[in-house]
């Protein structure tokens, strides 16, 4: 069975509530739709980071993504994972405010993770950056998980 590492943005567009925007709401159906009937043909894991974050902002909000992550297994932030973070950033595949989206990326990568599924196009699922993210995993000994939405990870149910 193949891993999927599902980074903090997934959660939230799950559990939100439904947007008035169309783009976001568009996110918000493909993400339930990839999360009932996709996901359960991967081995899912998150991070400590992801449990944190989700953690954030709203009091029930939280809760509600707490309770939706709470069977995912845990991967931990391991002293190579933190050496691959600050490879991330300092090699510059990240910026420096994008530590978290480094975090991400070399958790999974350091545990062996096949795809890491994220609605973060900003700094993770991004065209110029993903080159650069999977040249220094490489460099520094990693394969990059294949980076991509939930969309991109529904196979036939589409």
């Amino acid at each position: 069975m193949k891993t999927v590492y599902i980074e903090t943005s997934v959660i939230s567009y799950l559990t939100a509530r439904p947007s008035a925007g169309l783009v976001t709401a568009a996110h918000q159906q493909i993400t339930r739709e990839w999360w009932d009937n996709c996901r359960t043909r991967f081995e899912s894991f998150i991070s400590p980071l992801v449990l944190d974050e989700a953690s954030r902002g709203d009091p029930a909000a939280a809760a509600i993504r707490l309770a939706a992550v709470k069977e995912l297994a845990i991967l931990e932030a391991t002293e190579s994972a933190l050496v691959l973070v600050d490879a991330l950033v300092n090699e510059g595949a990240l910026p420096a405010k994008a530590m978290d989206d480094a975090t991400h990326v070399a958790i999974a990568a350091v545990h062996n993770v096949d795809y890491l599924v994220t609605w973060n196009c900003r700094h993770i699922d991004n065209a110029e950056t993903k080159p650069l993210i999977r040249s220094v995993c490489a460099i520094h000994g990693y394969t990059c998980p294949e980076i991509c939405t939930p969309e991109e990870l529904m196979g036939d149910s589409l």
